[in-house]
């Protein structure tokens, strides 16, 4: 790509100087010319797409003939939790991106009147990939919110999105810490055929993707209109240009329910945990 950090440690200076960015600009001013060009009024409204796009074929055959966002939870649609949690919360402009088995959507939301949030519909005419349907939806010209219509959890996306311009990033990452656990002996080897320390059923924790972003309209330019991309993708070009993308640590419930055992899982807490998700 060709792009360079530019970094340099000024040998001379006054305090707090020593580190430039290219075209001269120290870091702490970098972040607040950021922050003025992303932080529109704290009260200005925020737009929601949620993408119900997906086959979801993990869960098959469950969505060989309802469309994963209508797969329900206690006789409610996992998407309905999701629109519920968002309105209780002030969210009221919300656009579907859809596609398979886009009319049953359709049919059951209709305008949203019933939540007392405005719902339209962007229709995927074929699949684009997680980042890709956003170029097909108009009007994203201030701060949206975008998440998927098949996760559970009680983040509180305003405080999601009031970090998000406080940091004046051009997107954030809603993040979970997620434990990964190996059901097998694991080997560290030394190189040299020898082994160097042997680790029984191993669990190491990582930063994961809620499945929750916050962006500016300025994220448009970096997606090809009407052409295949997904998210992790996105980042990555976000990144090599160097632009400022940043992250929201949350500690409190989320699921995806992407496979059978997260569906059955989140039946059984959906249950014990509804007065988590703002009802």
């Amino acid at each position: 790509m060709g792009y360079l950090i530019g970094i340099m440690i000024a040998k001379k200076g006054r305090a707090g100087q020593g580190i430039c960015l290219p075209g001269g600009r120290h870091p702490v001013q970098e972040r607040e010319r950021r922050s003025q060009r992303f932080r529109p009024e704290e009260n200005r409204p925020v737009r929601v797409i949620i993408l119900a796009g997906g086959k979801g074929v993990r869960l098959a055959p469950l969505t060989d003939a309802v469309p994963k966002p209508l797969v329900p939870l206690s006789g409610m649609p996992v998407m309905e939790v999701v629109i519920r949690g968002l309105a209780a919360q002030g969210f009221r402009q919300i656009t579907l991106a859809v596609g398979h088995l886009s009319e049953l959507i359709q049919e059951y939301f209709k305008d949203g009147s019933r939540w007392g949030v405005e719902i339209n519909y962007s229709l995927e005419p074929e699949p684009l990939g997680t980042a890709g349907p956003l170029t097909l939806i108009s009007g994203l010209t201030d701060t949206f919110l975008v998440m998927n219509a098949d996760i559970l959890t009680n983040l509180d996306y305003r405080e999601l999105v009031r970090h998000h311009r406080s940091q004046g990033n051009i997107a954030t990452i809603a993040a979970s810490e997620c434990e990964v656990k190996i059901d097998l002996g694991v080997i560290i080897k030394n190189g040299q055929g020898l082994i160097q320390a042997y680790l029984e059923k191993p669990v190491s924790k990582h930063l994961v993707s809620m499945g929750v972003y916050v962006f500016e309209p300025q994220v448009l330019d970096y997606i090809p209109k009407g052409s295949y991309l997904d998210f992790p993708d996105l980042v990555k070009r976000l990144l090599a240009a160097r632009e400022q993308v940043g992250y929201y640590p949350f500690s409190g419930y989320w699921l995806d329910i992407g496979r059978h055992e997260d569906y059955e899982r989140a039946r059984q807490e959906f249950e014990e945990k509804k007065s988590d998700f703002f009802f």
